[in-house]
């Protein structure tokens, strides 16, 4: 698929084909005894910290993404500069920031990841279409504090595994629904931060009510991430009304002239304080 071209009919499945292919070149490149020798021994609480983030009360909690292209829309800023951006959503209060590593269809680097990881403090994602524990050890060797699993790419024991991947690897796993059927799975799977994405990856539609439909399902013991098409006050601040603890937010920040100024725009007038509300 060319970048910026209509979608094929199934998205999804040819970004993830593609990075299975990437799995195979990367581990023949830095065999998995080389990441362990980065990763080292060391323990630290890296998962805590970015659930911690997402779930800080009086606070809207942002994750910040970094984001060059998308397979929707194109290039969405071409002076991409991520530690640039990474520093200006640190300083605008950002809970965590997203990075996107996937190369074919969305520009992105692991070298982004790392980049970011000696540059700010805040927790770092990394968001990828990952399919291999390959992955995961990559993500932790680069920085990042958690991995973002996709329901509809993986089947249920691959999805199971990669969360105790995770967990193993001391990283936090932001777990993507679509669907109730995703989020049934999600749960089933242990899954404690969930992500409810409003855009379809097979499609790119993107459905605003999708959050709506499925946020009384997620337990209340999980931290509800809203994601895509999330681009005023006025929609973080009625999802976090019904119950939503953090949210994604990516193309409204990036394709803005100051990135750091629309996220404290954006931040600053969510109203009110937090609503305590029991989702199941």
């Amino acid at each position: 698929m060319s970048h910026g071209t209509a979608a094929s009919p199934d998205l999804l499945e040819a970004i993830t084909a593609a990075s299975r292919r990437r799995v195979e070149t990367a581990r023949d490149r830095r065999p998995v005894a080389a990441l362990e020798r980065i990763v080292g021994a060391g323990e630290d609480d890296r998962a805590g910290r970015f659930v911690a983030a997402l779930s800080r009360r009086g606070q809207v909690n942002v994750i910040a993404e970094c984001k060059r292209r998308s397979p929707s829309r194109g290039v969405l800023r071409r002076d991409y500069d991520p530690v640039a951006l990474g520093r200006a959503y640190e300083d605008a209060g950002a809970a965590a920031i997203s990075v996107l590593t996937e190369p074919t269809f969305f520009d992105g680097d692991l070298r982004h990841l790392e980049q970011l990881a000696s540059t700010v403090t805040r927790p770092l994602l990394r968001k990828d279409f990952i399919v291999d524990p390959y992955q995961v050890l990559e993500a932790r060797a680069a920085g990042a504090s958690a991995v973002l699993l996709i329901v509809a790419a993986l089947d249920t024991a691959s999805l199971r595994g990669l969360i105790g991947e995770a967990a193993a690897r001391g990283l936090a796993a932001l777990v993507e629904v679509h669907t109730l059927a995703d989020l049934e799975r999600a749960c089933a799977a242990g899954a404690r931060v969930i992500g409810v994405n409003s855009r379809n990856l097979r499609t790119l539609d993107v459905d605003p009510d999708t959050p709506w439909r499925l946020i009384d399902a997620i337990p209340d013991t999980a931290v509800a991430v809203a994601e895509s098409g999330l681009k005023t006050a006025s929609d973080l601040a009625r999802l976090r009304e019904a119950g939503f603890d953090a949210f994604l937010v990516g193309e409204r920040l990036v394709t803005a002239t100051d990135p750091g100024a629309a996220l404290r725009e954006i931040t600053a007038r969510v109203p009110g304080p937090d609503v305590d509300r029991t989702r199941t």
